[in-house]
């Protein structure tokens, strides 16, 4: 069986490129029109929790808001969404009954424990478990320590045997349906349509075997800690073709070839139709973040802030960081496009 240049684990020729700035963190201010946003967020949390007490802003964007504070003595972290669109508030109903559903099926790795819920004000808080994350930055500009990798592989792992009852979680990813979208959106090539049909073909008259995943195994949502990995974010979580999460690893680990190429062995090792949904997955999340990254380009050109004083100091912009991981994912989507057309070869 030929061994597509991908699932060799072929670096990338270029650093991943991530932004120097970390998540937006600090003290509460609620003055201001995000002052006002901010105490609407606080108030949905008290409905359900109302012994939370914040105490910081761990990240606030655009979507949704992250507090940290406690609930009694214990430390606690609230997550309450800001935007409301149909497919956001479907995503956090998601998040907040995958970890009802692990109440009573525990899954293989910590994570943290639902302390209060409402589907309906989209907000939940949870326990703030304990450790640090593997990496701050979504595409980190230095690798994972071996250490480090070893725990999210072993965490990944895990949580990909594990088999709960398949009706208590769903399938977040309809898998001919993405990607006739992303061919529409001029994403995907004809032939890369053509290909990527004929992977899915093979997998289902070899079964269409599912595996359970995390959805978003981005080394920001591990913390390790002396008590093992902790895995964050659940809000993905659900059936998928095997593969998704190395996939998402992968396709962040451009600055460590060593990772990457340890990433591509696991992913073959089950076997031909191990391969080929794993090139499936790599297509599709390395697709998903060049569409991502785009959208950071074009926002950044319109608002290029102060670029001119990092330009003179000697850094880049976070303009020009994003253009670089742009390329750099481009170049990634050529080499798994080849393996992908190798693939089809051994069909």
């Amino acid at each position: 069986m030929r061994t597509p240049p991908a699932v060799a684990g072929l670096p990338g020729p270029r650093r991943a490129h991530g932004p120097l700035t970390p998540p937006i963190g600090g003290r509460l201010d609620l003055s201001g029109p995000q002052g006002a946003r901010l105490r609407t967020a606080i108030a949905s949390v008290h409905r359900i929790c109302p012994e939370f007490q914040p105490v910081q802003v761990m990240r606030r964007g655009g979507r949704s808001v992250l507090l940290v504070g406690t609930v009694g003595r214990g430390p606690a972290v609230a997550k309450c969404l800001l935007d409301h669109s149909p497919a956001r508030v479907e995503r956090f109903r998601r998040e907040i009954a995958v970890y009802r559903a692990f109440v009573r099926h525990r899954p293989p790795v910590r994570v943290p424990r639902l302390i209060a819920a409402d589907p309906d004000a989209c907000a939940l808080v949870a326990e703030r478990a304990p450790g640090r994350p593997v990496a701050l930055q979504r595409h980190p500009l230095e690798p994972p320590s071996p250490a480090d990798l070893r725990s999210v592989l072993g965490a990944v792992r895990r949580v990909n045997a594990w088999q709960p009852p398949a009706d208590r979680f769903d399938a977040p990813v309809d898998y001919g349906l993405r990607i006739a979208r992303y061919h529409e959106l001029g994403l995907l090539t004809d032939r890369d349509l053509s290909d990527l049909r004929k992977l899915l073909h093979g997998l289902a008259r070899g079964g269409g075997r599912r595996q359970f995943c995390h959805g978003d195994a981005l080394l920001t949502n591990v913390l390790v800690s002396p008590a093992g990995p902790v895995l964050l974010d659940w809000e993905h979580a659900g059936w998928y073709l095997p593969g998704y999460d190395l996939a998402t690893l992968w396709s962040v680990l451009g600055d460590s070839p060593a990772a990457r190429r340890r990433v591509s062995q696991l992913a073959q090792a089950a076997g031909r139709d191990a391969r080929d949904a794993f090139l499936v997955n790599l297509m599709l999340v390395l697709t998903r973040e060049i569409r991502s990254c785009e959208t950071a380009v074009q926002r950044a050109m319109r608002d290029p802030g102060p670029a001119a004083g990092g330009e003179r100091s000697g850094q880049m912009s976070t303009g020009e960081e994003q253009r670089l991981l742009l390329r750099r994912l481009h170049d990634d989507c050529a080499m798994a496009r080849r393996a992908v057309r190798a693939a089809v070869g051994t069909r």
